[in-house]
């Protein structure tokens, strides 16, 4: 497991049980965009703690204040795809276009290939673009569209699929 890291005043960290509030704060700004969760509230932590995987939880801290937050979820229970996984990312509004979301995914990629991922996916809103340009950016490809997947405040939508394989783990 990695240890916490320090890029330019904001600081790479693990996520803990105390930083929840802000993270939940966080995810709740996406949800009022409306282009980055079909979730319309947030979970309690309970919920959250039991949905996302234990590894790979990490925040961005800038002065000591989370401004990031990106966790993985399982994408099947079967054993063969224990290195593969669904990634969330999200960023405060304050911090969008700073680069931090550039920091955090290197630093999610760098954690989850240490613990043993192979593969890592998103599903994104088509007009959640700086999000694609991000994973585009950090090796993601486009695999797909899902079409008319799921509803969200009464209308349909659909989620753009990205894959990124990783080049050091699961390569034999």
């Amino acid at each position: 497991m990695l240890m916490s890291s320090k890029v330019n005043d904001i600081v790479m960290d693990h996520m803990t049980t105390s930083d929840w509030s802000q993270v939940r704060s966080i995810y709740l700004e996406g949800i009022e965009t409306g282009n980055a969760t079909f979730d319309t509230e947030a979970p309690d932590w309970e919920e959250w703690d039991r949905k996302y995987l234990k590894d790979c939880r990490l925040v961005a801290r800038e002065a000591g204040k989370v401004i990031g937050w990106a966790a993985l979820l399982p994408t099947s229970s079967k054993k063969a795809f224990a290195g593969a996984a669904e990634l969330s990312i999200y960023l405060s509004k304050q911090s969008i276009g700073k680069g931090i979301g550039t920091k955090l995914m290197a630093y999610l990629i760098e954690e989850s290939e240490a613990n043993g991922f192979w593969t890592l996916q998103s599903g994104i809103f088509p007009e959640n673009k700086g999000s694609i340009r991000l994973h585009e950016s950090a090796g993601f490809i486009e695999v797909g569209v899902r079409e008319r997947i799921g509803k969200l405040n009464g209308v349909w939508r659909d989620v753009v699929l990205l894959e990124r394989r990783s080049r050091i783990v699961g390569i034999d």
